[in-house]
Order: C-alpha cells, then sequence, then structure tokens
C-alpha cells in the first residue's frame, strides 16, 4: 500500500483542540479539568515548587537589592542558569544523544544534522547553548532583578502570602495566562519583516527544535521577549511569582521546543512535552502565533490545528496572498 505525502498525512499531534475554556455554551467542569491537568500538569506544578524554593533559598533578600550590584545580580544569574542546565540537559541527551525512545512522538520525523553551516560553530547544539546563556539569560535575569530593585525600594507595593492567599493565587494563574496571551503579541510584532530579518530569523533556523532552541533568540528578540515582567512593575504581586513568571519564559521553552509531544520513559511512564501546536508554526511560520491557552490565534484567524484540512487551507491562503 502506498504511503500517503506528507502533505496529504496530519500532523504528529493533530488535530490540536481548542481548550474546553473556550467551549460555548461553556463548559465548567471540563475548563477546570483542562486547566488543573493538561494545562499544569505536570510542569506548573514543579515550576511552582521550584520558585518557592528559589526565593526562599537561592534569592538575595530584598535589603540587599535596595542597591544594584553586578554581585547579587550575578547570582540571580547563576540560578537561572543552573535551572536552564538542569532541565535542558537531561532531556537533550535522553531524546538525542542517546535516543532513549527512537523517534517515538517525535514531532519532526527527520533529525538534524549533527554539523551545519546555517549554525553559530557549524552546530545547532552549540549555536543553542550560546543564545540560550550568553543572551537570553542574561537579559531574563536583568528584567528579573529590575522588578526585584522596584519592591526592594518601595516603588511597587510587596502583597505577602499572609492575608493574601487568594489574591495571590489568582495573580499564580493569571500569570501564566498573561505569559501566553504577551507571547502572541510579541511573536506577531517579530513577524514583522524587518525585525524578522534582523532578530527572529535566529530563532526560526530550528526548524526541528530541540531543547536548547527554547530561547535561543537574538538579544533584540530576547529584550521584548521578556518585557512581560513589566506587568509586575506595576502590579503588586509576592516575588514567587516574578520568578514563577521567569521559569515559564524562560525553562517552560526548553520542554515545549524539546521535539517530542511525550517523555517516555519504560512502558508506563509518559510524561507531556513538545508543543504539536508550536511545532507547527515552527515548520509553516504564518500560522499558530501563541500558545493554546490563549485565544488569539483562532480570534485572528491564524489557528492551524495539524489536521489535512487545516494544511490544505494554509496553501490555498497562502497562494492567494501571492
Amino acid at each position: 500500500m502506498e504511503k500517503p505525502s506528507r502533505s496529504a498525512a496530519p500532523e504528529v499531534g493533530a488535530p490540536v483542540p481548542v481548550p474546553a475554556l473556550y467551549a460555548w455554551p461553556p463548559r465548567p467542569l471540563s475548563t477546570l479539568k483542562w486547566l488543573l491537568g493538561e494545562y499544569l500538569f505536570p510542569w506548573a506544578y514543579l515550576f511552582a515548587a521550584l520558585a518557592i524554593v528559589s526565593w526562599y533559598f537561592f534569592t538575595p533578600g530584598l535589603a540587599v537589592m535596595e542597591v544594584v550590584s553586578w554581585e547579587w545580580i550575578a547570582l540571580i544569574w547563576l540560578r537561572n542558569a543552573a535551572l536552564l542546565t538542569l532541565f535542558a540537559v537531561p532531556l537533550h541527551w535522553w531524546l538525542y544523544t542517546r535516543q532513549g525512545q527512537s523517534d517515538q512522538t517525535k514531532l519532526n520525523k527527520k533529525w538534524q544534522p549533527k554539523h551545519s553551516p546555517r549554525f553559530l560553530f557549524n552546530s545547532q547544539l552549540k549555536d543553542n547553548l550560546f543564545w540560550s546563556l550568553v543572551s537570553g539569560v542574561t537579559i531574563w535575569t536583568l528584567y528579573e532583578s529590575m522588578t526585584y530593585w522596584l519592591y526592594a525600594n518601595g516603588y511597587v507595593q510587596l502583597v505577602e502570602w499572609k492575608g493574601s492567599e487568594i489574591y495571590l493565587l489568582i495573580m499564580g494563574v493569571l500569570t501564566i495566562f498573561w505569559s501566553s496571551g504577551h507571547f502572541y503579541f510579541v511573536h506577531r510584532l517579530l513577524h514583522w519583516p524587518p525585525l524578522y530579518r534582523i532578530a527572529h530569523a535566529l530563532h526560526h533556523k530550528n526548524n526541528s527544535p530541540q531543547p536548547w532552541s527554547g530561547i535561543s533568540m537574538h538579544p533584540i528578540e530576547h529584550g521584548i521577549y521578556f518585557s512581560v515582567f513589566v506587568l509586575f512593575w506595576f502590579v503588586p504581586v509576592h516575588p514567587v511569582l516574578v520568578i514563577l513568571l521567569g521559569f515559564f519564559q524562560g525553562i517552560s521553552p526548553a520542554i515545549s521546543h524539546s521535539g517530542f509531544q511525550e517523555i517516555r520513559l519504560g512502558k508506563h511512564l509518559q510524561i507531556a512535552a513538545g508543543d504539536p501546536f508550536h511545532q507547527i508554526h515552527h515548520k509553516y511560520y504564518e500560522v499558530n502565533y501563541g500558545n493554546k491557552p490563549a485565544p488569539f490565534d483562532k480570534l485572528f484567524g491564524s489557528w492551524h490545528d495539524g489536521t489535512v484540512e487545516a494544511k490544505r487551507a494554509f496553501r490555498m491562503q497562502r497562494a492567494q496572498s501571492q
């Protein structure tokens, strides 16, 4: 039997479902199940726990951060770099170095060559490491440090947990949606042709992303991407949520860009990892600018669910625009 052509076959993970949050009429139980399960489990819970530990054990006190000093900023950089490495290295080793699950659940069945002149140092891994650590973690840390400085000097009120538990829990969930919504709009901006050529094209060299590809970006893009922290320059929260936002922006992309829909360890342990929705963006460029929790791709007609029908509609739309 003849295999269907690649254009006639759906993408891995298709159809990408619209989250229950946006169902009409509303489906509150399905929405709650989606939010607490598919959306937050397991990574958001892990990041929340890490954010708490990071604030109380691996972040200088606010009294220290009243005065700008490269010493305490460097400590935050080391913490962020270490945690990103803690996630990205095991993922890369298992999925690419050891190829522990072969191409099972791989979103792009092709393996990227180890040596390629399109990347810095002729290597996707070395290129991604350089841009992620030298530029990405640095700009992430500078935004985070500026936020602490504002809190330490009273320019933004710090909200303590005691007496504000409900507010901070709500803000914790809203922080995740803020991250998704912000990403859609800055990502559309980065696809403006001049900005794309200058900055965003560097990230799109990774048409087959790997864990270190997540925040492998041009410094201009990092400056735009991590501007998500500006919310907390005006909206008061506890610093744990500042750290949590940083983890969603800085560490989560290592998982969503892992290139595999699931991490499989043995026969029974399967953990959600790579995002088929965003992988489709890396393939077709002009669709899926945001993340699934944000409604904007659906609202503005750039949602691509990976089905054969969606691929056909995309080709027709592209042909008409040329």
